[in-house]
């Protein structure tokens, strides 16, 4: 489904990066799994079990960072990511009432900066080689169906999903698609950090009974930036098991 095609993961390191370069690297693809946690990256990269596969230290909400992430791709392959997955996201829970200023920005700057960041600069390099590709962004049903304690993540989320819509329009004349994947609740260390008592007031909220599992992410993103869904740009896709409808 991707072979020929150089994929670069950010937040490559765990959970649902983790699981979208590995299921990329099965289909066929080159990978580049990158994080702000190197040692993690190189971990999938190993996993990978090829040397055309690799893990790179990646900052999303440095420009100069993501700028040399997309420069080492271009210079190690002789050719820049067509498939991009922007995976890298935190969260920091609070209360309204409680959260600073400078927490709210935090998870901004990671989960939606970043975004912007790691799509137009590798965007712009798709572009500058003549070449199409695909852009597939990882926001969250919290964007959509909000849950108490995370304005900053909920807000974060749902301007990923909004951001994706106006690079779909604006790139699709140059050959490149974007897309959205609404994840709900995921077996990764984020939803693992959740307190007990709320994950038993969640699951009976979930039509499927559990929370997903990285893969089924996973494999949504890898579709998306196949040539299999070459009439979608602009989607947002939920993988919820159900949750909030």
């Amino acid at each position: 489904m991707l072979s020929g095609r150089l994929a670069l993961v950010t937040g490559g390191g765990s959970g649902i990066g983790r699981a979208v370069c590995q299921v990329m690297a099965r289909e066929g693809a080159r990978v580049v799994a990158a994080d702000l946690n190197e040692a993690s990256a190189k971990e999938t990269a190993a996993l990978l079990a090829s040397a055309e596969h690799v893990g790179v230290p990646l900052d999303v909400t440095s420009e100069e960072s993501v700028a040399a992430v997309v420069r080492g791709v271009r210079d190690r392959y002789g050719a820049p990511a067509d498939c991009v997955v922007n995976s890298a996201g935190i969260n920091d829970d609070s209360f309204l009432v409680n959260m600073i200023a400078a927490q709210f920005m935090k998870v901004l700057d990671v989960n939606l900066k970043g975004t912007f960041l790691v799509t137009k600069l590798s965007t712009n390099a798709m572009i500058d080689a003549k070449i199409d590709g695909s852009v597939v962004n990882i926001a969250s049903i919290v964007g959509k169906v909000s849950s108490i304690g995370t304005c900053n993540y909920s807000a974060s989320k749902a301007g990923v999903e909004a951001f994706t819509r106006t690079a779909a329009k604006e790139l699709g004349r140059k050959g490149i698609r974007c897309n959205a994947i609404l994840p709900g609740f995921i077996d990764t260390p984020m939803v693992a950090a959740m307190p007990e008592k709320v994950m038993k007031l969640l699951v009976p909220l979930i039509v499927l009974g559990r929370p997903g599992r990285p893969e089924e992410v996973a494999e949504l993103a890898a579709f998306l930036a196949s040539d299999r869904a070459s009439y979608m740009t602009g989607a947002s896709v939920e993988v919820t098991g159900g949750y909030g409808i």
